[in-house]
């Protein structure tokens, strides 16, 4: 299977294969490869604190606009091309790639209530670092099916520890968000990451370290003029 050798290849890299799926209409991978189609799409990703750790070792100046978009296609980019698969990335567009929605459709992953997909092992922990897309129907393990974790939490730190409480059931205020981040108040976050997330009970061990949350959120707010 395909995977494996993938999974194999990548136990090099702080990269990890996180599933894969065969695309259908609405999955909004047509037309992502021109003149070209796509029958199997496997998603690459990343979970816990090896990924900084390797980007800092590689990396130790980060520059340009996304170092770590740009780090993460140098390694994985060869491996796609040792398989015949057309990579594609987060970051490429317009239009952006559905990452979240392919994500679902590989593995058994759901939306938490901070918009960020939850695992039941890496919890908030992880990311999907890029997809390789095959013209062949390759074979694929059937989809486990798994509950989110977010159903049995009653208490939903998440949703209560934000100092501006930028998240709620509602949704996500990015404005709130941004304007602390860049006030002086903001200092905790901008230190260690987004406090939310943080308060989320599960997959403690798969933490990132504080240099990764505060290297994301210097980004945001480049971003995000408060």
């Amino acid at each position: 299977m395909i995977l494996d050798e993938i999974t194999w290849i990548l136990a090099s890299t702080p990269f990890i294969a996180r599933g894969g799926f065969h695309p259908e209409d609405g999955d909004g991978v047509l037309g992502v490869v021109d003149g070209g189609e796509v029958a199997t799409v496997i998603m690459i990703g990343n979970a816990g604190g090896a990924l900084w750790e390797a980007f800092a070792a590689a990396v130790p100046e980060p520059a340009g606009r996304d170092p770590l978009d740009d780090w993460t296609k140098t390694v994985l980019a060869p491996v796609a091309a040792r398989f015949g698969a057309h990579p594609v990335y987060p970051s490429d567009g317009p239009p952006y790639m559905p990452f979240q929605r392919w994500a679902m459709r590989a593995e058994p992953v759901s939306p938490s209530p901070l918009g960020v997909l939850i695992h039941s092992e890496y919890g908030l922990w992880h990311a999907y670092r890029a997809a390789f897309l095959f013209p062949e129907k390759l074979a694929l393990r059937p989809l486990a099916a798994a509950a989110s974790p977010c159903e049995s939490c009653t208490a939903r730190p998440c949703l209560s520890t934000c100092p501006v409480g930028a998240f709620s059931e509602a949704g996500y205020e990015v404005p709130a968000c941004a304007a602390h981040v860049h006030a002086p108040e903001g200092q905790r976050c901008r230190d260690s990451g987004c406090l939310a997330r943080a308060a989320c009970p599960v997959g403690p061990d798969w933490r990132y370290p504080a240099a990764t949350g505060a290297f994301h959120l210097a980004a945001f707010a480049r971003n995000h003029v408060g």
